[in-house]
């Protein structure tokens, strides 16, 4: 049996959770969240607590089991503490500029590329070389997040690239004089 499935999810103050059919709303201090579910899932709430349940130990639908288990407790975390990815610029004269509704990112080529934060989503810019994307929904930070690296990746030479923090970029022997 699923061990992230069996788990309960607790509810904490001030955060309101609706089923409607297969349709989940978590209303928290930070915003609503939204989600279908797999119509095979049960989901109940009781005491303050989330609890999701199978139909059969079939291999699908233990899968499904904790998957969505763990997509609803992001969504308790998210519209209670919310959620945050921060981006490190490596490179001589990489930079990143704040811009209204986005973030301008010079990274070596002959222009710079603007990305866009969609709603729910705020980019910041504390430091030239550190970005950092902020908001409720983890799928959606983590989006983002991921096109702002795909800009300009970390290469295997110099480590020159956006990179997430902490990240270890393995780094190649360059090529040797004779």
């Amino acid at each position: 049996m699923s061990r992230v499935g069996r788990a309960p999810i607790a509810v904490p103050k001030g955060v309101e959770v609706k089923i409607n059919n297969h349709h989940i709303t978590v209303k928290g201090p930070k915003g609503q969240l939204e989600r279908e579910f797999h119509p095979d899932m049960a989901v109940a709430v009781a005491d303050n607590t989330i609890t999701v349940s199978r139909p059969s130990d079939s291999k699908q639908n233990r899968a499904l089991h904790g998957l969505t288990r763990a997509l609803i407790n992001n969504m308790v975390k998210g519209v209670t503490g919310g959620f945050q990815k921060e981006l490190e610029i490596m490179g001589v004269g990489f930079r990143a500029e704040p811009k209204p509704f986005g973030v301008l990112l010079n990274v070596g080529y002959t222009h710079g590329v603007f990305i866009t934060a969609p709603k729910g989503v705020k980019i910041e810019v504390p430091k030239p070389t550190t970005v950092v994307v902020s908001g409720i929904d983890i799928e959606l930070v983590g989006h983002i997040a991921s096109i702002i690296r795909d800009v300009r990746k970390p290469e295997p030479y110099k480590g020159k690239g956006i990179r997430y923090a902490g990240e270890q970029v393995k780094t190649k022997a360059g090529k040797t004089a004779k």
